[in-house]
Order: C-alpha cells, then sequence, then structure tokens
C-alpha cells in the first residue's frame, strides 16, 4: 500500500512504539490520526508532526470514543492503515507473598484493555475499511501489537501474556475473516523495547535486560518497530502472520 496521502490511525500514538509508528507515517507522506488518553501528550505529538496530523483522546475500549477518532480519520480520506499500539501490563500472582488468591480485578482491567480493547479497535476499523473502494487489490490493513510474553511471559505476567497471546491467536482468523473484504490483518510481537516506561527502571536492571538479548546486545528501538509496521502496510502479500521483533530474545521464568 502506498502510504502519501493515505489516511492512518494510531492507538497509543503519544509516546513509545506509537509515537515513532506516528512519526514514521507522517514522514511517508500518510495523515495521521493519534489516538491516547486524555491527560496524554498526543496534541503535542501532533503539532510536532505538521498539519497531516491530528490528536483526538480515546479509550480503546470505549466504542463511542473509538468511533469519533475514525470519523476524524476519515475526514482526511479513505482510511487504509490503523497500527494499534495501545495497552499496558500489571504484575499479578496466583498466589501473593501473604498466600492470598491473585486480584482477578486487577486480570480483568489488563486482559479488556490489551484483548478485548485490540478486538474493539479492530472490528470497528475493519468496518469502515470495508467500505473503501479497493486501491491496488485493497481495502485496508491492520496492524496489531503482542508482544515475546505471548510465548515467555515471566512469573507476574500472567494478565498481559494472556492478552497477548490472544492478539496472537486473533491474528490469523482475523485476517482470514476479512479476506473476503480486501482487509490485511498482521501483528508485531516485541521483545524488550527502549520505551518511556524502562526510564523508571533502575540502571543495572536495564544493562541485566540488554544482556539477555543475543543480538544485537541492546534493547529494541521504538523505530525499530515503527519500520516493520510500515513494512508491513506496504508489504501487500503479509497476511495473517506474528512477527517476533526481539533480537532472537526469548524470556527466563523471572
Amino acid at each position: 500500500m502506498h502510504l502519501d496521502r493515505t489516511s492512518t490511525l494510531v492507538t497509543g500514538g503519544a509516546s513509545g512504539l506509537g509515537r515513532a509508528t506516528a512519526e514514521a507515517l507522517a514522514s511517508a507522506g500518510a495523515a495521521v490520526v493519534i489516538v491516547d488518553l486524555p491527560g496524554s501528550a498526543g496534541e503535542t505529538v501532533a503539532e510536532e508532526l505538521g498539519p497531516g496530523a491530528s490528536f483526538v483522546p480515546a479509550d480503546v475500549t470505549v466504542t463511542d470514543q473509538l468511533q469519533l477518532a475514525l470519523d476524524a480519520a476519515e475526514r482526511n480520506g479513505p482510511l487504509r492503515a490503523v497500527v494499534h499500539c495501545a495497552g499496558r501490563g500489571a504484575r499479578v500472582r496466583l498466589v501473593d507473598s501473604e498466600g492470598e488468591p491473585g486480584s482477578l480485578e486487577t486480570y480483568q482491567e489488563i486482559v479488556n484493555l490489551n484483548l478485548v480493547g485490540t478486538f474493539n479497535v479492530l472490528r470497528l476499523a475493519a468496518a469502515r475499511m470495508a467500505r473503501n473502494e479497493p486501491l491496488d487489490g485493497e481495502r485496508g490493513v491492520c496492524v496489531l501489537t503482542a508482544s515475546v510474553a505471548a510465548w515467555d511471559g515471566q512469573i507476574g505476567q500472567i494478565p498481559y501474556a494472556s492478552a497477548k497471546a490472544g492478539i496472537v491467536g486473533m491474528t490469523l482468523v482475523a485476517a482470514r475473516d476479512l479476506a473476503s473484504k480486501l482487509i490485511r490483518v498482521a501483528t508485531i510481537a516485541p521483545g524488550v523495547m527502549d520505551t518511556p516506561i524502562l526510564s523508571r527502571i533502575r540502571d543495572d536492571v536495564k544493562a541485566s535486560l540488554e544482556a539477555s538479548v543475543p543480538n544485537p546486545r541492546r534493547l529494541g528501538r521504538p523505530e525499530e518497530f515503527a519500520d516493520l509496521a510500515l513494512a508491513i502496510v506496504r508489504n501487500r502479500y503479509l497476511n495473517g502472520e506474528t512477527i517476533r521483533l526481539d533480537g532472537a530474545l526469548r524470556m527466563a521464568p523471572r
């Protein structure tokens, strides 16, 4: 898919992987709607990207808010590409340090945001794309974000790993489901990425994470995620696949 003058939308676009992707799309000539929570840096990021970018505050689990973001994207033309990066993790043990059952509420919250939120973005975006006139044999493409935790979840990551495994599981099914609509679906499963959330950890912990990556022996860079997202958008034969982006990392149990 050609990106110049293409209408696109990025969730979680105010920081980290989403911001890098929004910047890459804008540099490729696409009009970009950034979706992130109210109070995020989304407005500032949109201003920095220039007149082809805009910010719509929305929670990806709230349908009415997402519809407003999709409306904004369609004002730039038919929505052709969505990159869904919004999500977060939380630590839950099945049995906590005091011998009590882990928090069901936290588990449900993380699965709802990461997995149900992904389904919500995918279904709503696909419904818009399905009305597009085909362009170069396709109507649109949705790029989802999983994690290596889908396979290598560490102790305490059970809600996050469950949600990300669900995204991996939905990818091929979604691609098959939307094939008749000429809409592609693919997923990126990043490893340990150098995003703002890692700025909170100690230098020695960060160094240990870097040493755990076989090659290159460092954290992944947000722009590398963005490069892959754009490659997926551009490559019309790439569909139904989950791609690990992790430097050959396989996470230890803890």
